[in-house]
């Protein structure tokens, strides 16, 4: 009995995760009016969003971007709401 070798590698998914525009953002209003409470006058406008890492194993960067992509879609986007950016690097296996 051989055991199957996995030949997939491992990939960092880098995704960023941004409201649409015209979304209400109250975050970003917080975080506007704290910074010019300490003296940041020229702050008009933040918005914030989320930035989450995912490692994988796939079979290719492309696949690891279908992958994250799907994942996006099903659970860690709201897409009525949020739009987002993957970046995939691949890892060193050692």
């Amino acid at each position: 009995m051989t055991d199957a070798v996995d030949t997939r590698r491992s990939y960092l998914a880098e995704v960023y995760v941004s409201l649409k525009p015209g979304i209400n953002d109250p975050q970003g209003l917080a975080i506007r009016d704290g910074l010019r409470s300490l003296g940041y006058a020229g702050v008009e406008a933040v918005r914030a969003g989320k930035y989450l890492r995912v490692t994988l194993a796939a079979d290719s960067s492309d696949d690891a971007h279908a992958q994250v992509t799907r994942m996006c879609d099903q659970l860690l986007t709201n897409p009525v709401m949020e739009t987002y950016e993957i970046s995939i690097t691949a890892l060193n296996d050692h």
